[in-house]
């Protein structure tokens, strides 16, 4: 029995993907748990327009991603934190602040792309990737100073 997957399977194929599988296996789980559809002539021709609606959403994404990318490069991110001894901060700065500061500078960027493993807590320039798109990725400079003294 051939069907086309509607969700990614494991050890089976993509999204899209036409495959054979036993007949039980189709009939009785992929298709009923909605992760499959029986592979018709009417439905290999709608996959197929699904695919390339898809694709081409898909370039207008990555195309759009170059641009923002473009101007990321050239921002440094710069941030002024209060520090103890030793350029320790008080509370952290994390990818919340990384795109509040973007926000400001026109640049909007939803903080989840922000790719910081560990909120930074010290003083220091820092290099962190933006995943602005599945094949763009660039790096943005954060540079984190200490606030001055008031006295």
């Amino acid at each position: 029995m051939k069907v086309i997957l509607k969700h990614d399977v494991d050890k089976l194929g993509k999204i899209g993907d036409i495959v054979k599988v036993a007949p039980g296996y189709g009939r009785n789980f992929l298709i009923p748990r909605e992760l499959a559809m029986e592979a018709t002539p009417g439905n290999i021709r709608i996959t197929e327009q699904q695919k390339l609606a898809v694709a081409k959403r898909d370039q207008r994404e990555k195309s759009a991603a170059s641009l923002v990318a473009r101007e990321l490069v050239k921002l440094t991110v710069t941030l002024r934190r209060k520090s103890g001894e030793g350029g320790t901060l008080y509370g952290s700065v994390t990818g919340i602040d990384i795109a509040d500061f973007l926000i400001t500078h026109k640049i909007d960027i939803d903080k989840r792309k922000i790719q910081l493993d560990d909120p930074i807590k010290t003083i220091g320039e820092y290099q962190v990737p933006v995943r602005l798109h599945r094949e763009v990725i660039v790096p943005i400079r954060v540079v984190v100073e200490a606030e001055p003294e008031s006295e």
